[in-house]
This record gives C-alpha cells, sequence and structure tokens, in this order.
C-alpha cells in the first residue's frame, strides 16, 4: 500500500518517507511517518501533524526536531501533504495561497477542484485507515491532531467536527476565523464556492457555536508574527471558545514569528500536551 521513498534512523525510531495511490486525491500522495522505539514492540498511539501553505510533507519532519520528544513518549508522528500535486488545473500554480501546496483541508465541490483536492476526506478517513493497516497504531480512539498556520486551521476544525475521532487538539499560529481573512476568504471561493454559507463548516471559530471538543485546545501564537493581525486573528477563537463553553489556552509568545523556529521552540509542549491526553484514553480502556 505504501511505497517507502526513505527509510532514516532517528532517536532509536524510524523516520519514513512514504507514498501511496489516494483515491480521495485521486493520484499519489507523499508523507512522513515517524515510529518511535516503542512501536517495535507494541502498538503507539498517532499524533497528524498538519502543515501550513506552501509546505510538504518533509518540512515539519526536517525541521521541528520533534522525534526525540517523539522517541520519549512513545508516540508516531505522521505528516501528510498539503495538497495534491501535478492535477494540472488552470492557476494551480498561479500562486502561493492557493492551489498547490494550499489545500486548506476542505473537500472542494467546486469544479474542477472537487475532483482532486480532498484533502479533509484524505486526512480525517482514508489516511488514518491506511495507516493502521500498515503500521502497529492502536487506532480509533488513540489518535490526536495539530498544526501550523493553515494547518492549524485544519487541525482545528477537524478536532471540532469529529471530536470522537481525536482525543486532543493544538495549533501553532492557526488561521482562526478563515472566513474573515484573505487567506481564507480566496481558497474558499475558489474551492466552495460563492454561498458563504458552505464555508462555516470549516471555520473553528463558527463550528463552536455548533459543539466544544473534549479536551483543552492548545494554541501558540508569537507576538511578531506578520501574518497575526490580518489572517490569524486568535482573538476571535477566544471569544467563540469563550461563549461555547470550550476550554482554551491561547498562550501570546513576545518576540516569536511565524517560520520553524517559532514552531521547533514549542513543538515539545503540544506533544506533551496529547501525550497526557492520549496516554489517560489508553488508561480508560
Amino acid at each position: 500500500m505504501f511505497e517507502t521513498l526513505k527509510e532514516t534512523r532517528s532517536f532509536g525510531g524510524r523516520q519514513l518517507m512514504l507514498r501511496h495511490e489516494s483515491k480521495s486525491c485521486g493520484g499519489p500522495m507523499e508523507l512522513s511517518v515517524y515510529l518511535p522505539p516503542r512501536a517495535a514492540d507494541e502498538k503507539v498511539p498517532v499524533v497528524y501533524w498538519l502543515s501550513g501553505l506552501t509546505c510538504t510533507a518533509a518540512n515539519f519532519t526536517e525541521k521541528a526536531g520533534a522525534q526525540r520528544i517523539a522517541s520519549e513518549l512513545g508516540l508516531a508522528i505522521v505528516c501528510p501533504d498539503t495538497s495534491p500535486r501535478g492535477a494540472g488545473y488552470a492557476g494551480e500554480d498561479a500562486s502561493w495561497d492557493y492551489g498547490t501546496g494550499a489545500g486548506f483541508y476542505v473537500d472542494a465541490t467546486e469544479a474542477p477542484w472537487s475532483e482532486r483536492y480532498r484533502m479533509y476526506s484524505y486526512v480525517t478517513d482514508e489516511l488514518p485507515r491506511a495507516i493502521d493497516g500498515a503500521f502497529p497504531t492502536l487506532g480509533e480512539g488513540h489518535r490526536s491532531v495539530f498544526g501550523h498556520s493553515m494547518g492549524g486551521h485544519g487541525a482545528l476544525v477537524i478536532g471540532l467536527r469529529e471530536p470522537g475521532k481525536w482525543r486532543s487538539v493544538s495549533a501553532l499560529a492557526p488561521i482562526c476565523a478563515p472566513t474573515k481573512c484573505p487567506w481564507g476568504e480566496k481558497a474558499f471561493g475558489g474551492y466552495l464556492g460563492p454561498d458563504r454559507e458552505s464555508w462555516k463548516a470549516y471555520d473553528a471559530c463558527e463550528l463552536l457555536g455548533r459543539g466544544t471538543h473534549p479536551a483543552k485546545i492548545l494554541v501558540d501564537q508569537g507576538l511578531a508574527d506578520p501574518f497575526l493581525d490580518e489572517q490569524l486573528h486568535p482573538h476571535l477563537l477566544e471569544e467563540a471558545a469563550a461563549a461555547a463553553g470550550q476550554d482554551l489556552e491561547v498562550r501570546r509568545r513576545v518576540g516569536y514569528d511565524h517560520s520553524y523556529y517559532f514552531i521547533a521552540s514549542f513543538v515539545e509542549d503540544h506533544l506533551r500536551h496529547h501525550a497526557a491526553i492520549l496516554a489517560a484514553a489508553a488508561s480508560a480502556d
């Protein structure tokens, strides 16, 4: 099912770069998987990382430094790509914030994008089933999700739409209200069409009006982030969470920007956040 493109030893575990054929995305998709040493002898929980605009499956894998702590905690990490590649659609590569590398974790409904840009179904259904079928994972009920920027938006939306499938959710510099920022308006208008009501299904602030996640949501945001004021809007997430009764912690980090220096600084906190909740779930089983 998975073709191994590269395997590297890391902190006693296995770092894999893989490719497989995706029905949801209508073609080949690349991803990375880190298996901790514990996976050699037992099944382990999985944390899914969703990357931001322009990223591939390799960015987090190579830059975040997550393998050391994942090895200690016994967590597998799965990093999918951010969109299908090479679909050949007009405009697919015309801009960095739409098309290739910018799937926004939605199931597109507008032609031609609806044929292949089905990242929501890929990440929430097809990929977890494939991972659980190929690797020693604990499966349903033992997954968490986090991400950065566009991927932070994806993690929040996925966790809030399907809280029973994802034990915990966190994000770094997420796009909190994509229906109210230029990046989201551009992507949703193209992928989902002009009916803004349909966009709300992929907006974390709107989803909090429909229900909450049972675990605390952790968010880190750099105050030197150049996208903070125009694109990210964590204050809107805080307002929506307060109104809904969602347990949310937004930590504002002085001097930090939007880069992988920021991600690498706080990825350990996020992995420990997920590990604690996943361990409690495993103990309850």
